[in-house]
């Protein structure tokens, strides 16, 4: 009797684990909490890497360039399917790689740091030398 009750309560374990433990899986869309922005995650050969999907901006304007690079010779690209994260591996919990730029600012730096949260929510880090921007991304619906 007393098998039958263990093997009952370690399936139960199994079906009640936290949602956290199944998206260790990075891959998808990201909501990234500003400007309606839509990132997918997606791999990459053996990384991981991430392009612009969807924006308040990109809904007014499918057309819209990368107007607010720092660098005028990239200014033409389009925002749409414009990659933003490049090289990421490591994993399950975290990855570095880089480069990451935010099409928003127009801001980049050559190395990047993505961190699970156990809430579920991905932390993304930037620098550029000694300064670091982080933003919280939800996953898209």
């Amino acid at each position: 009797m007393k098998k039958p009750a263990l093997a009952l309560l370690a399936t139960a374990a199994i079906f009640n684990t936290p949602a956290v433990a199944s998206t260790a899986d990075i891959t998808g869309v990201w909501a990234t909490g500003s400007e309606g922005g839509r990132v997918e995650i997606y791999r990459c050969g053996k990384a991981l890497c991430g392009k612009v999907v969807d924006a308040s901006r990109l809904r007014a304007n499918p057309d819209l360039r990368d107007v607010r690079n720092s660098d005028p010779k990239l200014r033409q690209r389009k925002l749409k399917g414009l990659v933003v994260l490049k090289g990421f591996t490591g994993g399950p919990r975290e990855w570095k790689g880089g480069p990451v730029y935010d099409p928003e600012t127009g801001d980049g730096a050559a190395k990047g740091h993505l961190r699970l949260l156990d809430s579920g929510k991905l932390e993304l880090k930037g620098c550029v030398i000694l300064f670091c921007r982080s933003k919280i991304w939800s996953r898209a619906s």
